[in-house]
Formats: structure tokens, C-alpha cells, sequence
């Protein structure tokens, strides 16, 4: 069981790596496509099932589905323990499926299991009680299976761009770093000190409530004209930032995912209207 979730997690890097739309650290979809973006998952297994139903990708080889942030929330063992690495191990069995179609990109909650960070949510510590979790399960393979988990992190890409000018991340840099922000990140390989507080991909996971006015700066430095990100909660499951943005979240029962065509052009008005409730999905 160990060996073989050590392999899982080693050739779900190489998926990622390998991917065939990859560039440097962005994955830069074709021009002729569907894309379904997922919000925050959090464990959320049922709205995770409900998105792979409704991309039915075996018989949609053009789509796209672009997850985040899968850790940290959801069912628990008998201890309390945290088991959304489960729910993570599906999420990539997903991608060796479908390697060219299926993107998970790098969250928050990513890099602070890189880290071994304080994450508290929903008024708990969620990274001890997951690595608690997998030492029940792993037993004395719990260190090299962590460490395999943490090299398919860091292989994770960090953006989504496509030809009508959407950018998809897990959030963006918060306003008073919009104009140092490195946008060499997105070239360069990346590691675990690029995760750390405050360098570049820190930056580019953890900022929150941006200002319209540094939205539509990242948009002209990334040369965009729309963001979808996650990592702000939503409790209707999206909203709008700005006069550019669409925050996604499905992990809770209001939870919804986005579903547009890569040949359309968009304002945020229409792309708005391509925002899907994932309880409408049966």
C-alpha cells in the first residue's frame, strides 16, 4: 500500500511535468476547447465526482478540467485525522487518465504541507490532523510517503492561460506586491524556498482581497483581460472582484465550477453567466 501510493504520487509529477500544454510553469490550453474550472475543493469527494460526471472526458477529448486546492477539509478517520490526501490520490489517478486534460494547480494549502505550515480552518489545525491521519495509515512508510507527496506538490503548475485571455491560478499576488511581483516565476523551474513567505509563489497563493485598481494592473503585467481564482471563501460559491474576476468556491454545498469555450471571447459579464451550481449537477 505504501510503496505503491509513493509510486502514485512520483508518476503524478511526471503527469504534470510531462503535460503537453505545459510551458515553464503555466499550462497554455489550445485555441479550441471547453474548460471546467473547479473552486476550492477542500475533501469535498461528492462535488469532485459530480465534476468528473459532468466534464466526461472519455467522450470529450477537447475539455479541460482545472482543479485546486483538494486538501485539507472533508471526511476524517475515527481520530479526527484529516483524509483529504485520499481525495488528492484520486485527483491524480484523474490526471494519468487523462494527462493532456486534466491540470491541478499549486494552492495555499499546497505549499503549507511543503512547509509543514499552521493551517487552521474552520476553527482547527487541518495539516497536523491529515499528517496524524497518514501516520495511522502509513505507519513507519509515513515519512517517505509525506516526502513523495510534498515532490508531487512542488511539480504542480501555477497558472492556467488561454487564447481568450483568461488567467486561472489558486489567487494572485495581494495588492502592495503587484508591481515587484517576479513574473519569472512562471518560466523557472521552482522549489520549496519559492513557497516560503515572501517569495514569489507565497505570494501568488496567499493574496487576498485585491484592490479593482491591482486587478487590473496583474492583468496588463500577465496580459489578460480576466482572472478565475480560488482561495477567497464564497458563500454562494463565486462572485465578482473588480470589473475582471470571478472567485470560485466547491466545497461547501453552495459550491459551483465554471465552464466556458476556449474560442468565445468573454467580458465578465458573460463569463459570469457560465458559472454552473454544482448541486443543479445530478
Amino acid at each position: 500500500m505504501s510503496q505503491q501510493t509513493i509510486q502514485l504520487y512520483l508518476k503524478g509529477a511526471e503527469a504534470n511535468q510531462s503535460d503537453p500544454h505545459r510551458k515553464g510553469n503555466l499550462i497554455v490550453l489550445p485555441e479550441k476547447g471547453r474548460v471546467i474550472v473547479s473552486g476550492d475543493l477542500h475533501g469535498h469527494r461528492r462535488h469532485f465526482e459530480k465534476i468528473v460526471d459532468y466534464a466526461d472526458l472519455e467522450n470529450h477529448p477537447e475539455t479541460h478540467v482545472i482543479l485546486q486546492e483538494i486538501l485539507h477539509g472533508g471526511p476524517e478517520d475515527d481520530y479526527g485525522g484529516c483524509l483529504s490526501y485520499r481525495l488528492l490520490q484520486d485527483a491524480i489517478r484523474y490526471k494519468l487518465l487523462y494527462p493532456g486534460q486534466v491540470h491541478i494547480l499549486l494552492g495555499n494549502h499546497d505549499t503549507a504541507v511543503v512547509n509543514q505550515g499552521t493551517v487552521m480552518k474552520n476553527g482547527r489545525e487541518v495539516n497536523v490532523a491529515m499528517q496524524e491521519a497518514m501516520k495511522r495509515e502509513y505507519q513507519d512508510h509515513f515519512g517517505l510517503v509525506h516526502q513523495a507527496m510534498v515532490h508531487y506538490l512542488l511539480s504542480q503548475p501555477l497558472a492556467v492561460k488561454t487564447p481568450n485571455k483568461i488567467w486561472i491560478s489558486h489567487s494572485l499576488p495581494a495588492d502592495p506586491y503587484v508591481e515587484s511581483f517576479d513574473l519569472e516565476i512562471f518560466d523557472r523551474p521552482y522549489t520549496a524556498e519559492d513557497t516560503r513567505r515572501p517569495n514569489p509563489v507565497y505570494l501568488l497563493t496567499w493574496g487576498r482581497h485585491h484592490s479593482p485598481q491591482a486587478l487590473s494592473r496583474m492583468a496588463e503585467r500577465l496580459e489578460v483581460d480576466l482572472f478565475v481564482l480560488g482561495h477567497q471563501p464564497q458563500d454562494e460559491g463565486w462572485g465578482i472582484a473588480g470589473d475582471n474576476t470571478i472567485i470560485l468556491a466547491s466545497e461547501h454545498s453552495h459550491g459551483c465550477l465554471l465552464n466556458f469555450e476556449l474560442e468565445r471571447l468573454y467580458n465578465i459579464e458573460l463569463l459570469s453567466e457560465r458559472v454552473v451550481p454544482l448541486a443543479s449537477i445530478l
